[in-house]
């Protein structure tokens, strides 16, 4: 048995630390009816990050809702961001959190939830969420 672990340690897959995630690329842009509580929800059902031990991919359901205030996120620049998650070793409670806190960053939202709903690993799934001033 002790043989197939080390067989197993011989293949970890390459894994980034959470300086990887690409908090610059994200722009906003100006929101024309400040005021208004409108409710913004963008969501990917093609997340990606990686287990922080083993390298291998964690597949989530992410959906970012948000009040705006004075600014919008921009899409692209938004996929881009999500994007360089895909190789980051991060555990899946940190993901929503470091998601919330960058984009609460940037756009200075009213208020602003992120979930996301990680696929079943060995038959346990995972939904976690973060919210500010929700």
């Amino acid at each position: 048995m002790e043989q197939n672990i080390d067989k197993y340690s011989a293949r970890r897959f390459d894994v980034h630390g959470e300086e990887a995630i690409d908090h610059e690329i994200l722009e906003t842009m100006p929101y024309a009816y400040p005021g208004r509580e409108t409710i913004v929800e963008y969501y990917t059902e093609e997340f990606t990050a990686v287990c922080p031990w083993t390298g291998l991919p964690d597949f989530a359901l992410l959906s970012i809702k948000y009040v705006p205030r004075e600014r919008l996120i921009e899409l692209k620049s938004l996929k881009y961001y999500l994007l360089s998650y895909r190789n980051v070793g991060i555990l899946q409670e940190h993901v929503v959190n470091r998601v919330l806190q960058d984009l609460v960053k940037v756009c200075n939202p009213v208020k602003m939830q992120v979930e996301a709903e990680f696929h079943d690993r060995g038959g346990l799934g995972t939904r976690v969420a973060a919210a500010y001033n929700w």
